[in-house]
């Protein structure tokens, strides 16, 4: 009895959906008894639930039975500052109102919409807010199963997603980073650089990699690819893909940098090599936070309403656990901040 029940405790939906050969949001419909579920897979994963002695108790159904007073932050992406400083503010909210908080990061490739589900189900949450990533058409079947109101924040929604299943508060990276390119040509640069991150077919790096086409398009002036560096959300990348800008020779005299911890990563690179900020290079990053106002140059950068973001995505989020609303779907205005690193040449 010592062994089966350690089998019981560690055992859980996700193992059931790998030993079925089905995923994690099959093994829910099964134990939820939907009816869209072919008759011989519900066998198959009834017969693996006996098998591996998992007891649902965290099941969807099981929601409305028990007094959970728990909302769930879904972080999906690396840890940054502009998450951190949402995340806090966004706990502080739900706390105020008597609720508790369960934060998890996602990281990798992997479906993170088929996680986050699990998440709801095993953590017994009545809420989720949702941070980062991409939602596309295909993730339609993992809501559908959620019993729960979903909220997401600064996430990049498909166009041809069914807003029906969730609510969004976002902003709009294309029209947001074109501000901070059309200022840089503003201000008479032509050899505009980019430091950007990896990109997929629908991501944020790719919008704000859009804006940065769309406006050099604009002014007759070429996107100049041997200035684009692709990296990740930190001080070190932004740092290497500076480096790598200035080894390449091309003279760059402004460069647009996807995030505040990158850009500055980026002015540091700069600063190392005998260059002045703004003088030689000016850069813009793209962001608001707090630590580019205080950095010496301070930063020019694209703000992002950091406190509407959080305000707008708790209010939404308890009015349909009151049921005083439908979902909404909110974008919110960037504005740009004009600081020390950027000069007219």
């Amino acid at each position: 009895m010592k062994v089966l029940g350690e089998q019981m405790k560690s055992t859980n939906i996700k193992d059931v959906a790998k030993a079925a050969g089905v995923a994690v949001s099959t093994v829910s419909r099964v134990i939820n008894n939907h009816t869209d579920v072919k008759e011989e897979t519900r066998l198959k994963v009834l017969e693996i639930i006996e098998d591996l002695n998992y007891v649902p108790n965290n099941s969807a159904r099981n929601l409305k039975r028990v007094n959970s007073k728990n909302i769930g932050i879904f972080v999906r992406g690396e840890y940054n500052l502009f998450f951190a400083e949402l995340i806090e503010s966004i706990e502080k909210e739900i706390a105020l109102k008597g609720y508790s908080v369960i934060i998890h990061f996602q990281h990798g490739e992997e479906n993170a919409i088929e996680y986050a589900a699990q998440f709801v189900l095993e953590k017994r949450l009545i809420g989720l807010i949702y941070l980062g990533g991409v939602l596309e058409k295909k993730n339609e079947g993992y809501l559908m199963n959620l019993d729960i109101p979903v909220v997401f924040a600064s996430t990049v929604i498909g166009q041809d997603v069914n807003k029906e299943l969730f609510s969004s508060v976002s902003i709009d990276n294309i029209s947001s980073s074109e501000k901070a390119v059309e200022h840089l040509v503003s201000l008479g640069h032509q050899r505009i650089g980019m430091i950007s991150a990896i990109t997929s077919d629908h991501c944020i790096a790719q919008e704000r990699h859009q804006a940065y086409d769309n406006i050099l398009k604009r002014h007759n002036l070429s996107p100049f690819y041997e200035f684009l560096e692709r990296s990740d959300y930190s001080f070190e990348s932004g740092y290497a893909g500076m480096s790598n800008l200035l080894d390449k020779g091309m003279k760059v005299t402004a460069v647009f940098v996807i995030s505040d911890i990158m850009a500055i990563g980026a002015i540091r690179a700069i600063i190392d090599r005998g260059l002045s900020v703004p003088k030689d290079i000016s850069v813009v990053g793209f962001d608001g936070l707090d630590y580019g106002k205080y950095y010496s140059p301070s930063l020019t950068t694209i703000e992002q309403p950091k406190v509407e973001l959080c305000n707008e995505s708790c209010r939404i989020l308890f009015n349909l656990l009151k049921q005083k609303d439908s979902g909404e779907h909110l974008v919110l205005e960037t504005k740009l901040l004009e600081r020390e690193s950027s000069r007219y040449i």
